[in-house]
């Protein structure tokens, strides 16, 4: 069987580096009925097969050295993965690192960014993404590579798998990755610690946008006690990555400080949307972000073919560079 094969050869070559997934990820592409569609588009193959192993690497290795270690393998969930893809014929069942859907919203909401189309992503193109949600402040954080250095060896650019590991970090803020990310973004004198000036500066800018937008201003004073609450940190008036990890709010606490688009909307719950987290425990907040943005992006290009007469709406990015 494909998947125990691939397990086996996995665990017999460890430490594993990016490249050599990728004749896992070959095979995965030449024999899964699921993936039988892309082998007229090798554009495709090879981008879906980056996306896998950043998305792997970004889960799994934890030491960020870019060497899997057996350590790390037996605390993921990878080798569970890698048997679904055996035993499961529709690749978008296996949510971790290998859904095609998932691959599919990840490249065009870059692709979105990347307005001239040269692979890479700048501040000014960021700052468009989630609809202007995320503060010039967080992104100019995001781009001190403080939380993590970018693979790109251009200047001030972020490449595709830089992007990689943003957006599985924005939309998946309470994941262990997602949560380290945000922490040392925030944490400005990088001492492990977060403290009321560090939590006020990046709320200015959102206390800024508030009014911008006619929103009812909430002072810092009443959203610093909120979110203590929200975390119940062990040593009162400071906020560790630990504090950060026992909490279930940690994502909202981030959203709070500086994604207006997410803290309003939560602010707002429909009680609809939160009977079907409850219902689905199990789909982390990138599944469900990946589910509607699949469902958008769809209705996008039936709506383009519609319009065109045509099936040519990936016309234009089969001529990006790879």
């Amino acid at each position: 069987m494909l998947g125990t094969r691939l397990t086996l050869t996995l665990v017999s070559c460890l430490p594993y580096l990016q490249e050599d997934f990728r004749p896992i990820l070959r095979e995965i592409l030449s024999t899964h009925p699921g993936l039988e569609f892309l082998q007229s588009t090798p554009e495709f193959q090879e981008r879906y097969a980056e996306t896998v192993i950043y998305r792997i690497f970004h889960y799994v290795n934890r030491s960020g050295t870019s060497r899997l270690t057996l350590k790390e393998l037996k605390r993921s969930n990878l080798v569970a993965a890698m048997l679904q893809v055996d035993d499961e014929e529709d690749i978008n069942k296996v949510l971790r690192y290998f859904s095609y859907e998932h691959f599919y919203v990840i490249y065009c909401k870059f692709w979105e960014l990347d307005t001239d189309h040269d692979f890479l992503i700048d501040k000014e193109n960021l700052i468009r993404y989630g609809n202007h949600a995320l503060t010039y402040r967080i992104v100019d954080r995001v781009f001190s590579q403080v939380a993590r250095k970018f693979r790109s060896k251009i200047e001030g650019k972020m490449g595709y798998e830089d992007f990689v590991y943003f957006i599985l970090s924005e939309e998946d803020k309470s994941s262990e990755p997602g949560i380290e990310f945000w922490f040392n973004c925030i944490d400005l004198d990088g001492n492990g610690v977060l403290t009321s000036n560090e939590m006020q500066f990046f709320y200015e800018e959102q206390l800024h946008r508030m009014e911008c937008m006619a929103q009812e201003p909430v002072l810092f004073e009443d959203i610093l006690c909120q979110i203590i609450d929200m975390i119940g940190p062990e040593t009162d008036g400071l906020v560790t990555l630990r504090d950060m990890k026992r909490t279930k709010l940690a994502g909202h606490v981030f959203n709070i400080l500086f994604n207006l688009n997410k803290f309003i909307a939560f602010e707002s719950r429909d009680p609809f949307l939160i009977r079907q987290e409850r219902e689905n425990p199990t789909l982390t907040e990138w599944d469900r972000f990946a589910h509607r943005e699949y469902i958008r992006l769809s209705m996008e290009d039936d709506a383009e073919d519609v319009s065109n007469g045509s099936g040519d709406v990936w016309d234009e990015s089969l001529e990006a560079p790879f």
